[in-house]
């Protein structure tokens, strides 16, 4: 999730157009900020390479770790709004136990703007999270009596280095974990029950 209330896209837009002049900004649409959840959902796609509705939810469940539940009520609404504005494209994919399935890949425009703006901000970002984690667990120690807090003070550091250590075995996630479709031997950069090129189902199928 993306740390800030709305994303800003207008001042990287026209930066990208000057200094690249490309032609996959002429079908861009005229949406110039983003919501944290419409970039997170472009954050997962794009790392994905591919994802259907259905497994993007999937991600963003797992993502937001119980705090938020996806639905596809909320989710498949922005993917044609963001498909809309230029951001997206769709192709069908022929599922072997299911319906043709809709697999959602970024234009070669949500790429670059998505990369730049990461690129610009990722310093800023990583202090938000570090501020966040020292003011929330300041408030989380202080809602113990002052008897225990020493104890939950170990607690907390142990869990935080606990999560540290899961974050630097899972950097980049795009060099670990990924599945060898059986089929037309796509790689597969994250968990996904189908793959988004041919629509194989990929249950089951051991991770390289």
């Amino acid at each position: 999730m993306w740390l800030n209330k709305f994303l800003d896209l207008e001042d990287s837009i026209d930066e990208m157009r000057s200094d690249l002049e490309k032609e996959f900004f002429k079908n861009f649409g005229k949406k110039t900020k983003l919501t944290p959840l419409e970039f997170t959902i472009i954050e997962t796609i794009f790392n994905s390479q591919a994802l259907s509705g259905y497994d993007l939810i999937q991600n963003l469940n797992r993502h937001f770790a119980g705090t938020w539940e996806a639905k596809s009520g909320t989710v498949y609404p922005i993917l044609s709004k963001l498909q809309r504005h230029g951001f997206l494209d769709s192709k069908m994919v022929k599922s072997p136990i299911g319906p043709i399935r809709k697999v959602y890949t970024l234009t070669e425009a949500g790429q670059e703007l998505l990369k730049l703006k990461v690129n610009k901000n990722f310093a800023d970002q990583l202090k938000f999270v570090e501020n966040f984690l020292i003011e929330l667990s300041s408030v989380y120690i202080r809602s113990y009596p002052k008897e225990d807090r020493k104890e939950i003070v170990k607690t907390i550091h142990e869990t935080l280095n606990d999560s540290y250590v899961n974050i630097i075995k899972s950097i980049p996630p795009t060099l670990e974990y990924k599945t060898v479709c059986p089929e037309c031997a796509s790689i597969i950069e994250r968990q996904a029950a189908f793959c988004a090129h041919c629509g194989s189902n990929l249950l089951g199928v051991e991770k390289s």
